[in-house]
């Protein structure tokens, strides 16, 4: 044959012979199909790279998972950002970390799903991908077909969330109840993260600020405001809304009974600043009454603003020495540069509208509140925002030593919020500690043993990698992992389905009484994305990466 194979199944170069003059004259140039720089990596090379970067990603992660998870620093070295991150939470690693390797980025994008999806998990899905991918390595090994594995999977993820979904309890009826389900799944997310010293405070802040929506699920109404100073423990929860601004020079400092105008305009127009226009004049005196006018105009717009009949005027943008005057004078209080988060908040909260034009004040709906004063939080001032009309804002404020401590406790305790938020919607609970996943892995176990075939191979591979997730909790915590989990295999087998790790002691026990519950939402959602990922990432036999484009210097400039 005229073609040169290289040892394990590659063809890396195809060689054409050439006939010269009649005579067979084979010439080694190799034919190239791709771009010059271009790479391939083909069946087996491919399968390999996919497995080396998504176990790496999983083995770099799984030591922050459960309660005895350790944290990970991330130091970042850009210009601008030259900054240290210590955090607990699966996504933020993962965005993090620049990634090269696609199977790699796979793990990534799913887990920042899930942390847009539910806000808590994000570990355990990277985590359960991983596994599944090890246990696909040595089934593939054994010369069984990723399409075989995969479907065996197929039927073993829609029989374990049929059984998770079996074995979620409801308990929305009762109020009382469903309190004390939410005051544990925020204890159980914030076990694993920093806050786990104060979790029950934390906990009994994130539910009442979520209870306090009233089932609208609109995390936008609770605001969270990190101040430097003091410790976590003397974090609370303020009703109404804050906003980090002061007041303007001679105006009311204290508001009742307030009525706002929330504006984006621009006040700042007391100099000439017309843009790129010229003006031609023969004497200073004219320059003079060009200012007036434009000082004129400001008049009037300030005056078609009160003609709203308002008291508190907010806007996004700068307010000049000459407009704050003026609103002084009329007893009006100006707040200047909210920025726009603060302004969209604000419209939200005050019921208001942001205006830009003012000339119809009948169609224009004001915000409201009862009162508007100045407090101090460590050193700062804030503006403090009560009997707002949305009566369910709140704003968490979050005091701790140094700026990661407050990154981190944001982060955690937005992870709680939106894994309340999501249980408010959808009530079902299951129940942590590894309890769910034995108990997933236990059904699909036994689905194996009935089914013929090769795809009964590849369930209990998957009831394995299920079965990892407590294994890596307790591996975590320092205890005897294989001791624990078959003590949990064998419980769950005799039918104690809510048997789980107690981290706390080390040992096995039944986590209705120890209150480890955690949200059905996030459970099912890690269990789908998970399989739904590695099933991807199997199917791959071929990776080809483009040729870098060539940097050309530019000629001209």
């Amino acid at each position: 044959g005229n073609t040169i194979v290289q040892p394990r199944g590659e063809v890396s170069e195809v060689l054409i012979p050439r006939t010269v003059c009649g005579s067979k004259m084979a010439s080694l140039q190799p034919v190239q199909i791709l771009q010059a720089g271009a790479e391939e990596e083909k069946a087996e090379t491919a399968r390999l790279s996919s497995f080396v970067g998504a176990i790496a990603i999983g083995d770099l992660i799984k030591s922050t998972l459960g309660p005895k998870g350790m944290d990970k620093v991330l130091v970042s070295m850009g210009p601008h950002n030259a900054g240290v991150q210590v955090t607990n939470d699966g996504a933020t690693i993962l965005k993090s970390i620049g990634v090269d390797n696609p199977a790699a980025k796979v793990l990534v994008d799913i887990s920042l799903v899930q942390d847009d999806e539910v806000g808590d998990g994000t570990t355990s899905v990277t985590v359960l991908a991983c596994e599944l991918l090890k246990e696909a390595e040595h089934l593939i090994s054994r010369k069984i077909h990723p399409q075989t594995i995969i479907s065996g999977w197929r039927k073993a993820a829609d029989c374990a969330r049929q059984a998770l979904t079996d074995e979620a309890k409801d308990n929305s009826a009762d109020p009382e109840k469903f309190k004390e389900d939410l005051l544990n799944i925020a204890r159980t997310t914030l076990s694993s993260k920093l806050l786990t010293q104060h979790k029950d405070y934390f906990a009994r802040l994130a539910v009442d600020a979520i209870l306090r929506l009233k089932g609208s699920g609109n995390l936008e109404a609770i605001q969270l405001i990190k101040k430097l100073g003091s410790s976590l423990s003397d974090s609370y929860l303020e009703e109404g809304f804050l906003l980090e601004k002061k007041v303007g020079v001679n105006q009311p400092k204290r508001l009742e009974n307030a009525r706002i105008l929330i504006a984006n305009t621009s006040m700042d127009t007391d100099k000439i600043k017309v843009f790129g226009s010229k003006v031609r004049v023969d004497s200073t005196a004219k320059i003079a009454e060009l200012e007036l006018a434009e000082k004129e105009k400001m008049k009037d717009k300030v005056d078609m603003i009160l003609r709203h009949n308002i008291n508190c005027f907010i806007n996004r943008q700068l307010i000049y020495n000459y407009p704050e005057q003026l609103f002084a004078d009329a007893g009006v209080m100006a707040i200047e540069h909210a920025d726009f988060e603060g302004i969209e908040r604000l419209a939200l909260v005050l019921g208001g509208e942001i205006v830009s034009t003012f000339g119809r004040p009948e169609g224009v709906k004001l915000g409201s509140c009862k009162l508007i004063e100045e407090i101090m939080i460590g050193e700062d001032k804030l503006l403090r925002f009560s009997g707002v009309a949305l009566g369910e804002a709140c704003t968490i404020v979050i005091r701790g030593a140094t700026q990661q401590i407050l990154d981190e406790a944001d982060r955690s305790l937005h992870d709680a919020l939106c894994v309340l938020q999501q249980t408010v919607k959808e009530t079902r609970i299951v129940y942590g500690g590894g309890a769910s996943e034995m108990l997933m892995a236990n059904v699909v176990q036994q689905l194996a043993a009935k089914t013929p075939g090769k795809e009964s191979i590849a369930m209990e591979a998957f009831a394995r990698a299920l079965r990892q997730l407590p294994t890596i909790i307790a591996d975590n915590a320092g205890y005897d992992s294989s001791e624990l989990i078959a003590q949990l295999r064998a419980l769950h087998s005799e039918g104690k389905s809510t048997s789980g790790l107690d981290m706390a002691n080390g040992c096995v026990g039944d986590m209705v009484e120890l209150g480890i519950t955690e949200s059905f939402q996030v459970k099912r959602q890690v269990l789908i994305s998970a399989a739904e990922a590695a099933e991807m990432i199997l199917r791959v036999d071929d990776i080809i990466k483009a040729a870098p484009r060539k940097r050309v210097p530019h000629h001209g400039h």
